[in-house]
This record gives structure tokens, C-alpha cells and sequence, in this order.
């Protein structure tokens, strides 16, 4: 039986000849809130944080590294101003790959677009996913759950920004990551 890979397999290889390489320094930003997100992102080496920005404070949402696609979802699909920043956590190496092109690809068969629709659904059930986890009261809980999906998690993102994303201060999450 040959296996045929995803939709999201398909980009990543061949995203060096549809891409263009763009390499962030530590703090720098892809994208700003109120920017139109144009474009989806893999990320070849090192680490981003989305946030929104609230009047109080910054409240992570999500993180990419190594191996990951990310996009300011709602904007790129809608065109509509992203409510996210995109920052590098550090020196990161991505490639930037537009809606122009992704569509083309997109586009190229049925096969193709049926495995763009997989892509977007897994895309939907880890948002889905994350509410869950700011449902559940128990730090704790929340951790493991979290921990359960990206088991690197440790390794690529800083603590003060796994505390902030799971809704903890960072001494709350040392305590239980030591008990």
C-alpha cells in the first residue's frame, strides 16, 4: 500500500522552491495587530509567540518552532486586520510562502484542496483544544493537557511564556513542574 503524504507534507517539502527565506532577530516582529496577515509561515529554526496585546497586558495564544506552520489564521483567510502579533522568541529562520502561492497549490487538484480542508480542520480543533485548556481551572490540568500535545514545549519556549500562555504567573508553573 503507498501512502500519500498531507496536504501540509506536500508544502512543507516543497517550500524551499515556493518560498523565500527570511530570518527574524530576537524580538523581532512578522507581524503587528492591525497588519493584513498575507502570507503562512514554516518555520525552519527557532521560535514565535502570537499575542494580543490587551490594555493590561500580553496574552500569548500560541507558539511555533522548529517544523511549524503558523499564520495569523483569521486575517489571512478574511483579509481582514489581525487582532495578533507574531514575535520572534529568538533568532528564528522561516519561510514565507503567499496566499497567492498557497493557493495555486491549493488549487492545483482535488486532491490538493480536500487535504488544504484536513489542514485548516486540524488547524480549527487545536483552537479548539486551547479554549478547552483556558476552561479548565486546575493549573495543573492545564499543563498535562498541554504538555500531552507538544511534549517539546520545554525545550523551545522560555517559562515566562508557557506560564503567561496557560494563564499562570511563571512561580506557579515552576511549583508544579517540580512537584
Amino acid at each position: 500500500m503507498t501512502h500519500t503524504p498531507s496536504f501540509a507534507q506536500q508544502l512543507i517539502a516543497s517550500i524551499h522552491e515556493i518560498s523565500q527565506p527570511k530570518t527574524l532577530s530576537k524580538g523581532e516582529f512578522l507581524l503587528r495587530e492591525g497588519d493584513v496577515e498575507r502570507n503562512f509561515y514554516w518555520i525552519e529554526t527557532g521560535a514565535v509567540r502570537v499575542f494580543y496585546l490587551s490594555e493590561y497586558e500580553e496574552q500569548v495564544v500560541r507558539f511555533g518552532y522548529a517544523g511549524s506552520l503558523i499564520t495569523s489564521l483569521s486575517s489571512f483567510i478574511t483579509a481582514q486586520p489581525s487582532e495578533f502579533y507574531i514575535a520572534a522568541l529568538r533568532k528564528t529562520t522561516l519561510h514565507v510562502v503567499s496566499k497567492p502561492q498557497l493557493m495555486e497549490r491549493v488549487h492545483a487538484n482535488q486532491e490538493s484542496l480536500q487535504q488544504y480542508v484536513v489542514l485548516l480542520e486540524n488547524l480549527l480543533t487545536q483552537q479548539i483544544d486551547r479554549e478547552m485548556d483556558l476552561l479548565i481551572t486546575s493549573p495543573s490540568e492545564r499543563l498535562r493537557r498541554v504538555l500531552q500535545r507538544s511534549p517539546l514545549l520545554f525545550q523551545e519556549i522560555p517559562l515566562k511564556y508557557i506560564a503567561n500562555y496557560l494563564r499562570m504567573k511563571p512561580e506557579t508553573l515552576s511549583r508544579i513542574r517540580n512537584s
